[in-house]
């Protein structure tokens, strides 16, 4: 019972912090990164074990999936010199610099145990970041980039830190070995993530009732991760491409009454994991702290900040090297629906070089460790510091570098969907031009109201909306006293408030994005 009230008072103490973070402009993940690291001196708080071969498959797996599905493969191919750079080579330079200076510092510490560190702290999480840049709308290639590389940084790290793991446990590493396992992989998951997407598809396709649907979603995801690693795949890779897949091929094959819902699951089910992924963490630094001596924690936090410093200054060095040696300055082409395939500026670059904020991943990596791997302690105390660090640091100080640059949005998501929307109305008018009834003319009238909305009202807060949301005010108003008063009953109060929820819907006002 103990542990279950904990559990609640978590949820409840994370809900409230995050809603306080929205409310002054922070972006929650920093609130509770630091929540997270003041449990660990609260004494007498219960422990909570966690599994550590559970921890990335509970915590990485469907915040990975939500977030690759929401990924524009069209837009990360525009912008794939910047992302690949971002990618590959600055999570394997910044592995590398963080392996030398933790070596530098702990000249005990294993060349492998060194090198996991590395690829634990290299890959930033774009969390936090989207969240402050959404909230000041800089111009949507930047967010596109950030998103893109919080996605496939992932898979680059965790191959890395496998590899380095499993040469700690063996006790030697053979590059010659190495290459063809990792080639191996990185194709294998490919292919694995392409062929459950496409099975999965047709598989949830056969579930019509919501309840049912939802549970599968959360079942086939984490079996797809369980199965990726029982073939000693990555389940990183073959989560990414599985999202992706499902992305392109459920949409029609999902009635909005399934989509609506499972949607605001996802998102509450995401939001609920990040919570427990920095307060469950968080927590285990508290027993580290009560076996380690004073002289002992000093010498980590040293170390630990010398890894921050670092993973930092590699970032800022990366970015602007390749912006002045790779051309990042020079005209960018392909400007196809307002996209831009490349950092244009200065101050793009600066903002990109930023955003090196840490999180879930690199937490959770730090915590699947083996128990008995080397300087486990050590490792832990410098992962949490990195991402308590970042997100300080950076995303306190980024709205204000936003501000400072002046970087505007110029809204191409939202001229796409107004040319979408235009043409989805034209074809639907056009499916019905031949119907001749009274339904048939009030269908064509509504539908050519959205057309003329599309054309003339980019919020699309018509007048005509304003009136709607009047009206279903009342509406509601006149159901609740219904219900009050005894004339209907709550199956039909609940019937009557769908309906009524989802005509809100059509009626809210729309702002670009």
């Amino acid at each position: 019972m103990i542990l279950f009230e904990t559990v609640l008072a978590f949820l409840l103490g994370a809900v409230l912090l995050a809603a306080l973070a929205r409310r002054v402009g922070i972006a929650y993940p920093v609130v509770l990164a630091v929540a997270g690291v003041a449990l660990a001196f609260v004494p007498n708080m219960p422990q909570i074990p966690l599994d550590p071969e559970l921890v990335l498959v509970l915590f990485v797996a469907p915040i990975l999936l939500d977030a690759a599905f929401d990924t524009s493969v069209r837009d990360l191919r525009r912008n794939w010199r910047c992302v690949g750079g971002l990618v590959v080579i600055a999570v394997g330079v910044t592995t590398l610099a963080v392996a030398w200076v933790a070596r530098w510092l702990v000249p005990d510490l294993p060349w492998a145990a060194a090198i996991a560190l590395g690829a634990i702290v290299a890959p930033p999480d774009a969390v936090a970041a989207t969240a402050i840049l959404r909230r000041v709308r800089p111009p949507h290639r930047l967010i596109v980039i950030l998103e893109g590389e919080s996605l496939l940084n992932d898979a680059t790290a965790l191959l890395i830190y496998r590899l380095a793991v499993a040469a700690m446990v063996s006790g030697g590493f053979s590059p010659a070995a190495a290459l063809p396992t990792f080639g191996l992989v990185v194709i294998g998951s490919l292919v694995l993530g392409v062929a459950m997407g496409w099975l999965v598809t047709r598989f949830l396709a056969l579930f019509q009732d919501p309840p049912s649907l939802i549970i599968l979603q959360f079942i086939t995801t984490f079996g797809v991760w369980i199965l990726a690693e029982r073939f000693h795949l990555s389940g990183i890779i073959t989560i990414v491409v599985y999202a992706m897949v499902l992305a392109w091929t459920t949409p029609g094959r999902t009635s909005s009454r399934l989509r609506i819902p499972a949607y605001a699951v996802w998102e509450t089910t995401v939001f609920v994991l990040q919570i427990f992924a920095f307060i469950l963490v968080g927590m285990q630094l508290q027993p580290i702290f009560g076996h380690l001596d004073a002289a002992t924690i000093m010498r980590y936090g040293v170390v630990a900040l010398a890894v921050l410093v670092t993973v930092i200054a590699v970032r800022l060095v990366w970015v602007f090297l390749e912006h002045r040696v790779a051309g990042y300055a020079r005209k960018p082409a392909g400007l196809e629906n307002g996209l831009q395939p490349d950092v244009s500026s200065h101050g793009d670059g600066l903002i990109i070089a930023w955003c090196g904020m840490r999180g879930i991943v690199t937490l959770a990596a730090a915590y699947a460790l083996p128990a008995d791997f080397p300087y486990r302690d050590l490792i832990l105390i410098c992962a949490f510091a990195v991402v308590v660090g970042t997100l300080v640091i950076q995303g306190l100080t980024l709205p204000l570098l936003l501000r400072h640059l002046a970087l505007k949005d110029d809204h191409p998501i939202e001229r796409e969907f107004r040319q979408a929307r235009s043409s989805a109305l034209e074809t639907g008018l056009g499916s019905i031009a031949e119907a001749r009834s009274e339904a048939a003319d009030m269908v064509r009238a509504e539908y050519s109201e959205m057309l003329r909305q599309s054309l003339d009202q980019p919020t699309f807060d018509t007048e005509q909306n304003r009136l709607r949301r009047v009206a279903l005010a009342a509406a509601r108003r006149s159901a609740l006293e219904m219900r009050r008063s005894g004339q209907i009953g709550d199956d039909a109060f609940h019937r009557l408030e769908e309906e009524l929820d989802w005509l809100e819907l059509g009626a809210a006002a729309r702002m670009p994005e």
